[in-house]
């Protein structure tokens, strides 16, 4: 794996000063055998993108280090997402509002492996499916997607919508190109993700 480095500073943020920006070694599963996998699992990709309206999404070759997330994890988005998201963060604080990364990007094959561990824990496929999009279809797949909370409030529960950060996200992170992936009763058959938000270039 290729790194870089680069210092940019940031008033009152001392965990975003070094930006390392990765290139990754690992590509990502050829089409095929991505889709053979799915197969595998009882999913059809060509089926599942039709009916769901979801997108096979591409693992970005570079990825920059964005800090850590909750669990004290690398946290990696794209370049561009990374610092759109520390923008957004030092916004929050000066409103004092405290956002958390929960999760940011995430491979193909850790998206299979949420499925394996499920699966395993007797869930049924169509259960799986209403809470994480398919393997290959997940937006965290891009590094352009974080799900977001704050100290003090649960990990990816509903409940975050009533909180001062999901307010503070509702009127402001439209301003750093953060957008709301899956709101009530949207068409991809995802349940109402109210911690889940996509950066995207304007």
């Amino acid at each position: 794996m290729n790194v870089y480095s680069s210092n940019e500073d940031t008033p009152n943020a001392p965990d975003m000063l070094s930006w390392r920006v990765h290139t990754q070694d690992n590509h990502p599963l050829p089409l095929p055998e991505l889709k053979a996998r799915l197969l595998a699992l009882g999913i059809d990709a060509d089926r599942y993108a039709r009916t769901t309206g979801l997108s096979m999404e591409l693992e970005p070759t570079t990825l920059a280090d964005a800090g850590y997330d909750r669990y004290q994890r690398p946290l990696l988005l794209t370049v561009d997402a990374a610092r759109a998201w520390h923008a957004m963060r030092q916004a929050a604080v000066r409103d004092g509002i405290v956002l958390d990364a929960i999760s940011g990007y995430r491979s193909y094959a850790y998206q299979f492996g949420i499925f394996k561990n499920k699966l395993a824990q007797g869930k049924t496929l169509q259960e799986i499916l209403t809470v994480n999009a398919a393997p290959g279809f997940s937006e965290h797949h891009s590094g352009e997607a974080l799900d977001i909370g704050m100290p003090g409030e649960p990990s990816v529960k509903e409940s975050f919508e009533g909180s001062s950060a999901f307010a503070w996200l509702q009127g402001h992170a439209g301003r750093f190109g953060f957008h709301l992936s899956y709101p009530r009763n949207n068409p991809h058959g995802i349940v109402y993700e109210p911690w889940h938000w996509r950066w995207r270039a304007r």
